[in-house]
């Protein structure tokens, strides 16, 4: 039994955690389940509600997912050396977490008490300055320090000093270079020297072109400067590491406070997330009770179209009259069921009882204008026909299965439902078994709500204090469902009805009444078909025609006839009989064939051709065969006779 899934609060959650930026709260929404508390649960509910009305202010609140920064927070906290990147993405959360005191400061202005979250959160503004002076896309800044601006400036000195003098060579030697301009080989700056003139030019060969005509050579006057840009570099690297190092330092002291920040945006995060539910499903804050009362107006299925949806009235656990004397003292009533036409509404109205108390024990806001709901300790559902092949489950067998596990589970505190009581197998047993098990919910003292067909159930309901029976209405006139219950009032299937207008024969109906409830009740029905069921035109079964034995086939060749084959009219010697197919082998040019006896036509009769008792092998077979099968007859040989196919 998955209530949540049969009541389709799994797909509430879906939702709900789209509207969730942070990892954190995304899971905590899918672990999200009922309050048993009623002050946490109060306290939830008003987090919802002020949530709702600070992003209806001030709009959505500035947040981030910070899965990623926590990371980060946990190599700095062990000493290491954070990139610029990681450093930059620990300003951004910081900008994040300034923005965010800012939006909750602003709630001040309405008396929202979720603004008073901001003295949770600290944005370490001198650390988000640093890291913003001196990491820049995704780097160390030319300005994070003095030093490593005057080192860069000369390293970029250096360079130019290279390609001055690299110039220079080219200039001075352009009859032994292969082009006019220097280039960058593995991270050298070299000059272009045809192959013949290799050692015209001093200095180490770096590379080659590809045909091998041109080398590409280091001079060596460019080597003092190259040596000293060596250096700056080295220089350069010391400097950077220093910054990333005060850096990670100053991160990693702060990790505390980050911390702090980090799950305050998360608690935020789903605060948040679930006044964005609210506006998004257009719901209310519902008021929580202990006193088994629930109490929905034009309450509505989240998850059906608000254009077909009819929004629906239900009270349970309240005062009101008996069904035998509407005079009579109010009594409360625990448990109701629920009749009325297929497609008529009743499951959807039971799963938005329950999906509506179920949300609101979550701390979340309910889809209806005004709702009233109690508290339980448990959601107990039989919903759907639960087969399983695999467990080898029936569809009676899956509800009563899903009943036991309810029915030791139950107490004064539940809320139960149940779609099709007694369902899935012979009715009158089925009915029995239905009313044993509303006897037992009602035993239980638990709010119950059921759906049924079978009329003694709401003879049951009738009797019984307690229970009350319910209808959904039904438009006889248009066959179509209004999804309106009405409390009090027992309901029909209206079943003889719709087979009525959807043209069942009168004579069919009247069978149908009669069987269901007697003869006496044909007095109350009038029906509008009295035509007969239509015989359209059947296709018929076409069966294989069995053919007759047929006689077997003569053989009309025999081996060493010559057959002339059609349509190529070649002349061939019949080598091997046909079989019972009419399939028979020819040999033609030096090659054996297989070929239907329609095919050929008798040239010259072997008698004719050969006498009598002749060795056809002599025409057939190869040489080496007719050795072997020779010396077959005399002696035993291994030797194998190889066929042709």
């Amino acid at each position: 039994m998955n209530t949540e899934q049969q009541i389709e609060f799994n797909k509430i959650k879906e939702i709900w955690a789209e509207l969730a930026v942070t990892g954190s709260a995304k899971e905590e929404i899918e672990n999200v389940s009922i309050f048993l508390d009623e002050l946490e649960l109060n306290k939830k509910l008003r987090d919802t509600t002020n949530s709702r009305k600070m992003i209806e202010n001030l709009g959505n609140p500035p947040l981030q997912d910070v899965t990623e920064i926590r990371e980060i927070l946990m190599e700095a906290g062990k000493g290491a050396c954070l990139t610029p990147y990681q450093l930059e993405r620990v300003e951004k959360v910081l900008v994040v977490v300034e923005r965010l005191k800012d939006y909750l400061a602003r709630g001040k202005q309405y008396e929202n008490p979720l603004a008073y979250y901001d003295e949770n959160l600290d944005e370490l503004k001198e650390l988000r300055e640093e890291i913003c002076r001196q990491i820049r896309y995704e780097a160390v800044d030319d300005h994070a320090s003095n030093v490593l601006y005057d080192v860069r400036t000369r390293i970029v000195r250096a360079e130019e000093a290279v390609k001055q003098k690299a110039e220079q060579v080219i200039r001075n030697n352009k009859d032994c270079m292969a082009d006019t301009f220097y280039t960058l080989r593995n991270g050298r700056v070299c000059v272009p020297v045809k192959k013949e003139y290799r050692f015209r030019i001093p200095g180490s060969v770096i590379d080659k072109s590809a045909t091998g005509n041109t080398v590409f050579v280091e001079p060596a006057a460019l080597a003092k400067y190259y040596e000293e840009l060596q250096l700056l570099r080295v220089e350069e690297e010391n400097e950077v590491y220093r910054i990333l190092y005060t850096l990670s330092a100053l991160v990693s002291d702060a990790c505390p406070v980050m911390e702090e920040n980090m799950s305050m945006i998360e608690k935020l995060d789903f605060i948040f997330s679930k006044g964005k539910l609210s506006i998004d499903l257009d719901c209310i804050e519902p008021q929580i009770n202990l006193d088994r009362r629930i109490v929905l107006k034009e309450a509505r299925h989240p998850l059906m179209d608000r254009k077909i949806n009819v929004p629906l009235n239900f009270e349970l656990g309240t005062g009101m009259g008996s069904n035998k004397d509407m005079n009579a003292e109010k009594k409360v009533i625990r448990g109701i069921v629920i009749t009325g036409p297929n497609t008529g509404g009743k499951t959807v109205s039971i799963k938005t009882v329950m999906l509506n108390s179920y949300m609101a024990q979550c701390g979340l806001h309910v889809p209806c204008r005004e709702a009233d709901i109690c508290m339980n300790s448990d959601y107990l559902s039989d919903i759907g026909d639960g087969q399983n092949l695999s467990e080898n489950l029936s569809t009676f067998s899956a509800h009563i299965k899903n009943v036991l596990e309810i029915l030791q589970k139950v107490n004064k505190e539940s809320l139960v439902i149940m779609d099709e009581l007694g369902s899935g197998t012979d009715p009158a047993e089925g009915m029995g078994i239905a009313t044993a098990i509303l006897e037992e919910l009602r035993k239980s003292g638990a709010n119950f709500l059921v759906t049924t067909h079978y009329p003694e159930i709401k003879e049951y309901a009738t009797k019984q204090e307690g229970i009350i029976n319910a209808r959904m209405t039904f438009d006889r006139e248009t066959l179509m469902p209004t999804y309106k219950m009405v409390i009090g009032e027992a309901g029909e299937s209206c079943a003889f009805y719709i087979a009525d207008r959807l043209g069942m024969p009168e004579r069919m109906l009247k069978v149908a009444v009669e069987a269901a409830y007697g003869k006496e009740a044909l007095k109350t029905y009038s029906f509008r078909s009295n035509q007969d069921v239509a015989k359209s035109e059947n296709r018929k079964i076409k069966k294989d025609k069995k053919p007759v034995n047929a006689p077997k086939l003569t053989a009309q060749f025999k081996i060493g006839d010559s057959v002339m084959v059609y349509p190529d009219k070649k002349i061939g010697i019949v080598c091997e009989p046909e079989n019972d197919k009419g399939v028979l082998r020819v040999q033609i040019a030096g090659r054996k064939i297989w070929i239907n006896h329609k095919r050929l036509k008798l040239h010259v009769k072997a008698e004719e051709l050969y006498p009598e008792d002749y060795d056809f092998s002599i025409i057939f077979d190869s040489v080496e065969n007719r050795k072997i099968r020779h010396d077959m007859d005399r002696k035993y040989t291994e030797e194998i006779i190889t066929t042709e196919e």
